[in-house]
């Protein structure tokens, strides 16, 4: 119930050698390696295109949805309009 002994990994390697071929790993292990290789590429690009300062914030606007007409008319004459 433990762990595989030696002889276990041979033999799933031994299957796996079978099954995929030699090549189909070989190329596997390249793309992953190109994979890593990108990874690690693109994540030094994100740290060198951080801006230097960043701009404050501008202050949060309101927009008033009701037209003037309507704000000036009282809620009885509203409700008649529509």
């Amino acid at each position: 119930m433990g762990s595989f002994s030696i002889w276990h990994w041979i033999i799933i390697g031994l299957i796996v050698v079978l099954l995929f071929g030699k090549g189909k790993i070989s190329d596997l292990m390249g793309d992953v390696a190109k994979g890593i290789k990108s990874f690690k590429k693109g994540m030094s690009e994100d740290d060198e295109a951080k801006p230097a300062e960043a701009k404050p914030a501008e202050p949060v606007r309101t927009i008033d949805h009701a037209p003037a007409s309507a704000m000036e008319k009282k809620p009885e004459d509203v409700r008649k309009a529509v």
